[in-house]
């Protein structure tokens, strides 16, 4: 193993060009936790998170994911307190289209005007000129989406987006908005335990989208003792939360994994799972017990 893999251990996840020009490690880092319980307000310690997020860039991510609904705004500011300036190579892909009335309230708007305000206060919060990926976080359901996709296509042109990017979709909805814009990307719950939205990913494989599974590391009952990946854990002395980004890495070039975590020791501990090399017989078996 060489010494650069072993103090960036993201670089061992292979890389993914996303829109065929943002490469990036295909392990990344989801900033949802970083904010208050409910995923709201400040999170108890804003000087952790702080560390959290330099720690992930130092073990090679540079694919940070983000929302203007987590906190409000909570970890946007902290993304721009801890690595701004950013350096060329990171990218951090955000999101709109969810209000948050409060704690664990979630309340898809999808007006044109509410999305515009909410991708100008994006750049102000993250402290750019230009959002590297922005993506659509839930398609409201009052709202056509061709007006909604069509508004964030107006920004792309303006020069205030780079690229776009769905969330919570299906291959319907994804033709139906790539009708209207380039769409490069799909972000849908996905990992061993849950995987309604296959026939997604394997349209993203073909179409060359990113696929950003939210939720990565959930298990279910394997990880429970007795379960049968219990060898498989044993065998690279790995967590189940490692076994699981390990899986994901392996299942498909298209995934980008984005755990989340507020813990400097749990940044680390997810990171090295790109380091985690399963053998065909390995795949199979968890594979077929997810």
């Amino acid at each position: 193993m060489t010494t650069h893999l072993t103090t960036q251990p993201a670089a061992a996840a292979g890389t993914f060009r996303i829109g065929g020009d943002l490469t990036v490690n295909r392990l990344g880092y989801g900033a949802m936790r970083l904010t208050g319980p409910g995923i709201w307000g400040e999170p108890a310690d804003p000087d952790e998170a702080v560390r959290v997020l330099r720690r992930a860039v130092e073990l090679g991510v540079n694919f940070i994911d983000t929302a203007d609904s987590y906190g409000p705004f909570i970890s946007d500011q902290l993304i721009k307190r801890a690595l701004h300036p950013y350096t060329d190579d990171l990218v951090i892909a955000t999101k709109v289209g969810l209000s948050r009335p409060g704690p664990d309230d979630w309340r898809p708007v999808g007006r044109p005007e509410y999305l515009r305000q909410q991708v100008e206060l994006n750049l102000r919060h993250l402290g750019v000129e230009t959002i590297g990926l922005l993506q659509l976080h839930r398609i409201d359901p009052a709202l056509p989406l061709e007006d909604q996709v069509g508004e964030l296509a107006a920004l792309q042109q303006e020069g205030k987006i780079r690229h776009l990017g769905l969330s919570e979709v299906t291959v319907e909805e994804l033709e139906k908005a790539r009708a209207v814009a380039e769409i490069v990307s799909v972000q849908n719950l996905y990992n061993l335990a849950e995987r309604k939205s296959e026939d997604v990913l394997r349209y993203a494989e073909q179409q060359g989208l990113a696929f950003i599974p939210w939720f990565p590391i959930a298990m279910g009952q394997l990880a429970e003792p007795g379960s049968p990946l219990q060898s498989v854990l044993k065998d690279h002395d790995a967590t189940p939360a490692q076994l699981a980004l390990a899986w994901l890495l392996r299942h498909s070039p298209a995934l980008l994994p984005i755990p989340g975590t507020s813990s400097v020791a749990h940044v680390e501990e997810n990171t090295a799972s790109a380091l985690i090399e399963l053998s065909d017989e390995e795949y199979q078996a968890i594979t077929a017990a997810g």
